[in-house]
C-alpha cells in the first residue's frame, strides 16, 4: 500500500489537449468503474473533490496552431496543480483521473511544487505509448497532450512550464518512460540528447518485464524521495484496453500492465498517480475504465494473494 492512507481523487475532464473528442467524460467513466469502491476496499480512506473546471472545446479559441487551446488549458492545469500540492500538503495521497495527458504538466506541476518546498527530490515514471516530450518547435499537430513530459523537463512554452512554480519540475535523469512505441523526430532527439531511460516495447519483448522494471527501481531509489506515476491507458494494447484517445497496436499485455503496477507498489515510493486517455465513446461496455480502475489498484497495494 502506499504510505500515504487517505486517496484525494481529482478529475480533469478535458480533452482540449487532443486531437480527438472524448476523453473528457474518462473521470466520469472511471469513477462509474467503481474507482472509490475499489480503494475503500484496499483499506484507505478516499475523498473525491470533483472535477476541475474545464472550458469546451466548443467555447474555446484553438489559437496557436503549434499551441492548441493554450490559454484555458494553462489555467485548468494551473488550478490542478494547486490542488495537487494542497492534497500533498494534506498527507493526502492525489489520484488524478483524467482526461487527456495535457494534465500531466498540472499533475507533475503540483507533486514538483510540493517537492520543491520540502526539500524532496522527484522522480517520473511515464508509461505510456508516446513520449509526450514534443516542443511548439517539433509537434506535428500542435496537441499539447504531446508535451507535458518535455514541460517538466524545462522544454517548451514558458507559461506551461513555470506551471506549479518557474523551476525544471524533474531532472532527466530521474524520469523513465516505459511501453514507448509511437515516437516522433524531434521526441527521438529530445530522448537521446538528454539520456533519458526510455524502455520501448522492443526492450519490453526482448528482455521481459521484470527485469526492466527492477532496472528502473533500481535507477530511482537512491537518488528520489517521492515518485509520480503516470499511467497512460494508451500504453496497453488496445485488445486490452480498446477506449483511449490515440491507440497504437502492439503494447503492454494485461499482465505486463499490472505487474509494472505491482512492482512498484511493492517498493512503497510511490507518492501520487495519475491515469489519462480514457475514451468513453471508444469503449466496449467500460470496459477500458474498468481495467483502468484495476491497474489502479494494483499500484495501490492489491495483491493475486
Amino acid at each position: 500500500m502506499s504510505k500515504l492512507h487517505h486517496v484525494q481523487i481529482i478529475g480533469y475532464p478535458s480533452d482540449l489537449g487532443a486531437g480527438r473528442r472524448g476523453v473528457d467524460m474518462g473521470p466520469s467513466a472511471l469513477r462509474i468503474a467503481g474507482i472509490t469502491g475499489k480503494l475503500e476496499a484496499l483499506g484507505y480512506t478516499v475523498t473525491d473533490e470533483g472535477d476541475i473546471p474545464v472550458h469546451a472545446l466548443e467555447a474555446e479559441d484553438e489559437g496557436s496552431s503549434k499551441l492548441r487551446y493554450h490559454q484555458e488549458i494553462a489555467r485548468a492545469t494551473a488550478i490542478l496543480a494547486e490542488r495537487v500540492e494542497a492534497a500533498l500538503e494534506s498527507q493526502r495521497f492525489p489520484l488524478i483521473l483524467g482526461g487527456d495527458h495535457s494534465m500531466g504538466i498540472g499533475s507533475v506541476g503540483g507533486v514538483a511544487a510540493y517537492c520543491q518546498k520540502h526539500g524532496k527530490r522527484l522522480g517520473v515514471v511515464w508509461i505510456d505509448a508516446h513520449a509526450d516530450m514534443n516542443t511548439p518547435e517539433t509537434t506535428p499537430s500542435g496537441n499539447i497532450h504531446g508535451m507535458p513530459l518535455a514541460v517538466a523537463m524545462g522544454y517548451g512554452d514558458a507559461t506551461l512550464r513555470s506551471i506549479g512554480g518557474d523551476f525544471v519540475k524533474v531532472k532527466p535523469e530521474n524520469v523513465v518512460i516505459i511501453a514507448a512505441r509511437d515516437l516522433d523526430k524531434g521526441e527521438v532527439e529530445l530522448i537521446k540528447r538528454l539520456n533519458i531511460s526510455a524502455y520501448t516495447m522492443f526492450d519490453i519483448d526482448k528482455r521481459g518485464i521484470y527485469p526492466i522494471i527492477a532496472e528502473v527501481v533500481e535507477q530511482l531509489r537512491p537518488h528520489i524521495d517521492h515518485l509520480h506515476v503516470s499511467f497512460d491507458l494508451d500504453s496497453v494494447d488496445p485488445q486490452v484496453a480498446p477506449g483511449v484517445g490515440t491507440p497504437v497496436p502492439g503494447g503492454l499485455s494485461f499482465r505486463e500492465a499490472h505487474f509494472i503496477m505491482e512492482y512498484l507498489a511493492e517498493t512503497r515510493m510511490v507518492g501520487s498517480l495519475d491515469v489519462t486517455e480514457v475514451n468513453p465513446i471508444l469503449d466496449t461496455r467500460n470496459s477500458t475504465a474498468l481495467f483502468a480502475t484495476d491497474i489502479v489498484s494494483s499500484c495501490m497495494g492489491k495483491r493475486i494473494l
